[in-house]
């Protein structure tokens, strides 16, 4: 597989908190593909077809198990590593979760996130951290063009909102202990990363359009889709950590200039309606139908939401590989796949499409 950083992450240990989930599982073996020493902290997966299972990425790293909601036990393990670079993942995701458990979504997405950053603050090795919060951290008033960097964060939602507090929470920790004024006293670079609709082969937490759809097309089922005309940023697992992975090595080059806030997102044609998304799904599945399952007056969803990614394209040089249709395409593939083949090499194979 070709190595876009340039044998940047070879030999480098990196700590990845949330690695069993969808995002963390990817992020984990392009890190190992890439020669890093990827040490991964989370809790246990959700289910037993998790891409992390499948692919059974915990062999080839050390794997940990633990709660960001215990900053003693996030401390020490910074401690026994030294990671030199942290992406930071783990959360609790869902939106329609975060009305059932918000002090839990809280917990986890506030305190764990500040726990993450004491840990830093506390462990000298760690030269750049990457803090991964969500698009929907803006306080969203479904304009019609993306949201920029500086807007203001907000959230209707427990989820959103505790998105919103962990942003501000980070762009906190980074203006009192990691200001890039006094890099020279601290050495650390600390940035924040918001990202839309993330898709992909492995994903199957609840209330999500891929996973429903692929849910309902393994049982021969309807896909009932809930919020048909919701307009989001999808985008392709593999597109944001690129991203990700591109910042970090930037950070560790050029510290002061990059610790900031950084939206990824895809190209304007990429942003569609729920229904579209699932038409899409059924095309590429190759069977499927769809039945309108919204209901009025249920739990608030926001209908419209966007990102501008200028600043990623003029100050990274990153920009979006895939188009909608061949994101479907990658998804779809996977999970056509993934009952048959080995998964690792599967995925493997899919950074490297996705590369080329």
């Amino acid at each position: 597989m070709v190595d876009i950083f340039h044998n940047f992450y070879r030999g480098k240990r990196v700590l990845v908190t949330g690695h069993t989930g969808f995002k963390g599982s990817w992020l984990s073996i392009w890190l190992h593909e890439l020669g890093a020493e990827v040490i991964g902290l989370a809790l246990a997966p959700v289910t037993e077809k998790d891409n992390f299972v499948l692919s059974r990425i915990g062999t080839k790293i050390t794997d940990l198990r633990g709660d960001i909601r215990n900053g003693e036990l996030i401390k020490k393990i910074f401690s026994d590593y030294q990671p030199e670079i942290v992406f930071h993942l783990a959360a609790q995701p869902l939106v329609r979760e975060s009305y059932e458990i918000p002090v839990e979504t809280y917990e986890t997405n506030v305190m764990g996130t500040i726990h993450v950053m004491e840990a830093v603050r506390m462990t000298n090795s760690v030269k750049v951290a990457v803090m991964i919060t969500t698009d929907k951290c803006y306080e969203n008033t479904e304009q019609l063009w993306g949201y920029r960097e500086n807007e203001p964060m907000g959230g209707y939602d427990p989820y959103s909102s505790s998105k919103g507090c962990a942003e501000i929470a980070i762009s906190s920790w980074r203006r009192s202990f990691f200001n890039p004024i006094n890099y020279n006293v601290h050495g650390k670079s600390i940035a924040s990363v918001r990202a839309g609709n993330v898709i992909g082969g492995g994903d199957w937490a609840k209330d999500r359009i891929i996973p429903d759809c692929i849910k309902a097309l393994e049982a021969n089922k309807d896909i009932e889709i809930r919020s048909p005309q919701s307009i989001r940023p999808w985008q392709h697992v593999l597109e944001p950590l690129s991203g990700y992975l591109l910042l970090a090595q930037k950070m560790w080059n050029a510290p002061v200039d990059y610790c900031e806030g950084w939206n990824f997102g895809p190209k304007l044609e990429s942003v569609a309606n729920v229904w579209d998304i699932a038409m899409l799904v059924v095309k590429y599945y190759g069977k499927g139908s769809l039945v309108d399952s919204s209901v009025p007056n249920s739990l608030h969803e926001a209908k419209l939401l966007m990102l501008d990614i200028s600043k990623v394209y003029f100050k990274l040089g990153w920009q979006p590989r895939l188009d909608i249709e061949r994101t479907i395409q990658l998804t779809v593939d996977w999970y056509k796949r993934y009952k048959n083949e080995d998964v690792y090499s599967l995925c493997v194979e899919q950074i490297g499409k996705y590369i080329s």
